[in-house]
């Protein structure tokens, strides 16, 4: 096998003039040297094996090791080899680069980098947090509580012997597996009307969610989105030429217009089992509004049964998709925040009319793989590890979301949990005065090491939005939370002193302010 070395002085040898190659390799090595491509203490190859790979005589690399030496760019430690100098000779300058490099760099033209109009408004709008974890930040599972020795065995044992069909391009939709344990699963959990060759396996919501506005609407197709709503999927319909319009949100989930739409949704994306973010499940008069309205219209209802798995108290809601036979549904669920985020895997539950042309645009658009992660997940759905694990971090982020209600309450006083929320989900929303910035708000707050997230950032309109926060209480530790929640405390109290004026004093209920 050919040297990183060998490869180097190859590709720089071909841009050279024809000249002696004793000085042209010389030369070569000074300048990888001096750029930091060959680091001090790396260790050149022996002369003749770099010979040898280069298909020169040997003294030809012999008298370019000399000639660097005898300069101080390279040291010899007899019995071990030839290094790079820790330390660049005295003298050494940007003058010592060859002229054709020089030249060479010099006809570049140094340009500003750019950025598509639709990749300018990606970036402008974009919203995914860089902190991941720790109070309050919301939508983050506590993935210290992982079944790791159990996950570990099953990973080991995918592992162990593994069909080689399983380790390369794939084309099913998924491992047959995971796509059967999924599908039984998720009958009996969720209600689903289902079979293995409906579920499409993904890695993530975002690449389910691109893939079904790649197969379901065209460029200037309207899509009707919650608003507020994920801005997640905003982003990838935007990016996509999709037309948004937002739907406002009542105590039963999306609203619906009064009167006959000039022009109607291709799809409607919805979060119906625990509205992202504000937090109220959808009504069942409401869900049957919106299958019979996507039944009449053509249209499709993208069904993101977001945190669908942590309830905490009143019976289980059953998906959209399982409500009427052969319903125009498309369900969307993830393993993200059951499991572990960085786990990329999700899924799809698509008709069985639209199951082949998912299967072959997966294959075609993003060559599905990761056949041995979800081999080992297959085995823990099958073997009843996910059900147990969900039923325990049900308990537990149960027990935290009573305690950050209780210090809100407490705290804060009446009035400032938003009234739409519902006992699910993996955060909490706290409405702000009229008025007040909740960006400036989650800044400060993450300053003194608290992340929270704005809830302007979900309005399709910023400027018409209402101000509160999100609390994520699912990662944070009993023992720490009422600490992290006094910075809140003192964060809005001093957002409300410095709104203070004599007309607005009333809008403070803070507790001590």
């Amino acid at each position: 096998m050919r040297s990183l070395v060998a490869d180097l002085v190859a590709l720089r040898l071909v841009q050279l003039p024809q000249g002696p190659m004793n000085s042209a390799l010389y030369r070569i090595l000074r300048e990888a040297i001096y750029e930091g491509r060959l680091a001090g203490g790396t260790r050149l190859p022996a002369s003749r094996d770099l010979s040898a790979e280069l298909a020169v005589a040997r003294n030809t690399v012999v008298h370019a090791y000399t000639q660097l030496q005898a300069e101080g760019y390279v040291v010899v430690r007899p019995g071990n080899g030839t290094f790079v100098a820790d330390m660049l000779p005295e003298g050494a300058t940007h003058a010592a680069m060859p002229a054709w490099l020089r030249a060479a760099r010099g006809a570049s033209v140094a340009r500003a980098p750019t950025v598509s109009r639709r990749g300018q408004h990606l970036l402008r709008n974009a919203s995914a947090a860089r902190h991941q974890g720790g109070a309050f930040t919301p939508g983050a599972p506590d993935v210290t509580l992982l079944p790791r020795e159990r996950l570990t065995r099953l990973f080991r044992d995918a592992w162990r012997n593994p069909d080689p069909a399983l380790l390369n391009y794939a084309h099913h939709g998924g491992l047959p597996a995971l796509k059967s344990a999924l599908s039984d699963y998720l009958s009996v959990s969720r209600s689903l009307d289902c079979t293995p060759g409906q579920v499409i396996v993904t890695e993530g919501a975002h690449q389910a969610i691109e893939l079904i506005t790649r197969l379901l609407a065209d460029v200037g197709d309207t899509v009707w989105v919650e608003d507020p709503g994920y801005w997640g999927a905003r982003s990838i319909l935007q990016i996509n030429g999709v037309q948004i319009q937002g739907m406002p949100v009542d105590g039963e989930g999306m609203c619906l217009p009064q009167t006959m739409p000039e022009v109607v949704p291709k799809f409607i994306f919805l979060t119906p089992s625990h509205q992202y973010p504000l937090g109220p499940v959808m009504s069942m008069a409401r869900r049957l509004q919106i299958l019979s309205l996507a039944r009449q219209w053509g249209a499709w209802v993208i069904e993101d049964d977001y945190d669908s798995e942590m309830r905490f108290a009143g019976r289980p809601i059953a998906a959209m998709q399982g409500l009427e036979p052969d319903a125009p549904v498309v369900y969307l669920g993830t393993f993200s925040k059951t499991l572990y985020p960085g786990l990329r895997l999700g899924y799809l539950v698509v008709p069985t009319a639209l199951a082949d042309a998912f299967q072959r645009a997966q294959n075609e658009l993003y060559r599905e793989g990761h056949y041995m992660t979800q081999t080992a997940i297959a085995s823990f759905i099958e073997q009843g590890d996910y059900a147990r694990h969900i039923r325990r971090m049900r308990l537990l982020y149960g027990q935290r979301r009573a305690m950050l209600v209780n210090l809100i309450e407490r705290r804060l006083g009446q009035g400032w949990l938003h009234g739409n929320g519902s006992d699910a989900g993996l955060h909490l929303v706290i409405d702000l005065p009229e008025g007040m910035d909740d960006l400036a708000v989650e800044h400060d707050l993450q300053v003194r090491g608290v992340v929270t997230r704005a809830l302007s950032r979900y309005y399709l309109d910023r400027a018409t939005a209402r101000p509160g926060l999100l609390l994520g209480y699912a990662c944070v530790p009993e023992s720490q939370m009422a600490a992290s929640f006094e910075v809140v405390v003192a964060v809005l109290a001093e957002h409300v002193q410095a709104m203070r004026r004599p007309a607005a004093r009333a809008s403070s209920h803070l507790v001590g302010v």
